[in-house]
């Protein structure tokens, strides 16, 4: 990881009796995406308040570059936030909306009118400085929220599911603006939400969340590919679990045996013999038909089969499981009530906790 910029060091919040966030240790390098995702009451709003100020802890410290900042008013920790609901002021044009943290600064009128126009073409918006907000589309109030954040050039960029109102293809635009945003200027984000796509496109890191606690850290394809716990498995993407005890472990193999007497082989070693084992395989790694040498075979009855325009979701039932594949569309598709063989790599299939 790069230089440790925000750190939380045993930093909990209770509101009474309940525990939002429990004994929380976080580190987010400088320049650094981290996306905190997870459900609804899972502690990343809460977490993400704590850093900007708006809510205080009931433990542990929050610093930014070395510096203890939990003890500081939001208005001096240098942070810009970007809410869910843009929070715009309705009377104020677009200029005026994004010059407003300036304002509060004291920053001279020259200078402020030059910020403003340069943080305006930035995010696409020059044109329309002179606008009201209910004159702009939800993706263009979204991008005035955003060069806002960004007019006072702040350390931190902190945003709680800025884009949750916008519709899919807009949504999907402008993950990757403040992506590009990010890597041009080079800005620290804090980034909350609960949609998995999201947070696997634009993080660097992502931290899931679960009941207040981090069930696991890690970059993209790590969350995705290697989950550590049930939770991670099935927050993130589809994915397939087989109940299974280990035989033996050799090295980095792994052969476990499935309720059905059937044996396996698992990329992953440390597991001692006769324990239980959850078996993650995510559906597009699953093959229909016969693999090559050295795949594992599930069969099962087909049980359903969804268009889904660029692939299609067979459903097997395997001795009473179900079991999903994502194949191409090449070929004519199985039949329902039809025998089918999924085959998938020791690689592409993982051992999780829980």
């Amino acid at each position: 990881m790069r230089e440790i910029f925000i750190s939380f060091d045993k930093v909990s919040k209770a509101f009474g009796a309940l525990t939002v966030v429990d004994e929380l240790d976080l580190a987010v390098g400088k320049g650094e995406f981290v996306s905190m995702l997870g459900p609804s009451g899972s502690g990343k709003t809460t977490i993400l308040m704590m850093l900007a100020g708006f809510e205080k802890p009931t433990g542990g410290t929050i610093s930014l570059a070395g510096r203890r900042i939990d003890t500081l008013p939001p208005h001096r920790r240098d942070m810009g936030v970007v809410f869910q609901n843009y929070a715009l002021f309705p009377h104020m044009t677009v200029a005026d909306n994004v010059a407003f943290p300036l304002r509060m600064r004291r920053v001279g009128k020259a200078e402020a009118e030059e910020r403003v126009r340069h943080v305006l073409g930035m995010v696409q918006l020059a044109a329309l400085a002179d606008r009201k907000p209910s004159q702009l589309s939800g993706g263009q109030q979204q991008r005035v929220a955003l060069a806002r954040a960004l007019v006072f050039e702040p350390q931190v960029v902190l945003m709680d599911e800025p884009l949750g109102a916008l519709d899919k293809k807009l949504r999907e635009q402008m993950q990757l603006d403040i992506r590009e945003l990010h890597r041009r200027l080079g800005l620290t984000i804090i980034f909350v939400t609960h949609d998995q796509t999201e947070a696997l496109t634009m993080s660097d890191r992502i931290a899931v969340f679960n009941h207040g606690k981090i069930e696991q850290l890690g970059r993209p394809e790590e969350i995705y590919d290697r989950p550590s716990t049930r939770f991670v498995a099935e927050f993130i993407g589809e994915t397939n679990f087989i109940a299974a005890s280990v035989l033996e472990t050799s090295g980095d193999r792994t052969v476990v045996k499935l309720a059905n007497g059937q044996q396996i082989n698992v990329h992953a070693g440390g597991f001692a013999a006769g324990s239980d084992a959850n078996i993650s395989i995510r559906p597009e790694r699953v093959k229909a038909g016969p693999g090559r040498p050295g795949s594992n075979v599930i069969s099962g009855t087909v049980s359903d089969v969804v268009y889904h325009g660029d692939h299609l979701q067979i459903v097997l039932d395997a001795n009473g499981q179900p079991f999903l594949i994502k194949s191409d569309r090449h070929g004519s598709p199985p039949q329902i009530g039809g025998r089918l063989e999924a085959s998938f790599s020791p690689h592409d299939c993982w051992v999780v906790a829980g």
